[in-house]
């Protein structure tokens, strides 16, 4: 088990519309005020989508940029751009995600019912996000929907060779329509299929967030919180703020004497290239 846990948040996401979650933050002022609350309340990363002048998702590269720079002069935070985009973004614009430059990035292993949807990641696009990381010294985190993604993962491993910065980090995705249940045994199955000296986070999504959470840090893995995952903190008791969701989690965190973790030891432990 680690001295600390790593709290990765993820704020906005492509799925809720700014006029149901009025507490979105999808402007870059927004954004990158929220990353500040966080930061202070004890995430180390941000993985980060990006809206429009309409609030819409966007996967536009000036946009991408500029949001990665203002997030970088504001805040220590690492910061993860998602591949994954909206579920109808084409596989070309969700490469073209790196070239603007993050530190990290998502890679999912594999392709997920999402809800009513489909989240498309075949192997071939895998493996061309996963070869574009390493050349372009991006570091990957791994997100895992159900245990054979788990598997992909190792086959991707096996084939290609190591991340950039030599670290393996996945993210568990629990509880999505169609993907792992967000439960303790379905995680420790999940922990089990792993590669040796990988860490991990894990995600419960919406009512599986707490479920997971402690899950999670009773099994000596780090946390991933955010509305772009939760929306609510209780029943019938809205998030009203990013940092609420960072705030509990590092409550939990420090309860399990595994208190949040810096981002400059994050950065040593994921293998981030110094900018």
């Amino acid at each position: 088990m680690g001295a600390t846990t790593l709290i990765t948040v993820a704020p906005t996401g492509a799925e809720s519309a700014k006029a149901d979650v009025p507490a979105l933050p999808v402007t870059l002022d927004e954004l990158v005020q929220t990353a500040k609350e966080c930061e202070a309340a004890g995430a180390a990363v941000v993985h980060v989508h990006i809206r429009d002048d309409d609030a819409k998702p966007t996967l536009d590269l000036f946009l991408l940029r500029d949001t990665v720079q203002a997030l970088r002069e504001s805040t220590g935070l690492i910061v993860q751009l998602s591949t994954g985009g909206a579920v109808t973004d084409p596989y070309e614009d969700r490469l073209r995600v790196l070239e603007a430059d993050p530190d990290g990035c998502s890679l999912t292993c594999g392709t997920v019912n999402f809800g009513d949807e489909v989240f498309m990641n075949p192997w071939p696009f895998m493996v061309e996000l996963y070869r574009r990381t390493q050349e372009m010294e991006i570091v990957p985190e791994f997100e895992l929907f159900d245990l054979g993604q788990v598997a992909a993962l190792n086959r991707l491993l096996d084939k290609y060779g190591p991340p950039f910065g030599g670290h393996v980090h996945c993210d568990l995705v629990m509880g999505v329509p169609g993907g792992m249940a967000g439960d303790a045994r379905t995680l420790v199955a999940a922990v089990a299929g792993l590669p040796d000296g990988a860490s991990w986070s894990a995600t419960g999504i919406g009512r599986t967030s707490l479920p997971v959470m402690f899950a999670a840090l009773s099994a000596g893995g780090h946390l991933r919180v955010g509305m772009e995952d939760t929306l609510t903190l209780a029943k019938g008791e809205p998030v009203t703020a990013n940092a609420q969701l960072v705030e509990r989690a590092a409550a939990a965190a420090a309860l399990a004497q595994r208190p949040p973790m810096r981002a400059a030891e994050a950065r040593a432990l994921l293998g981030v290239r110094p900018r």
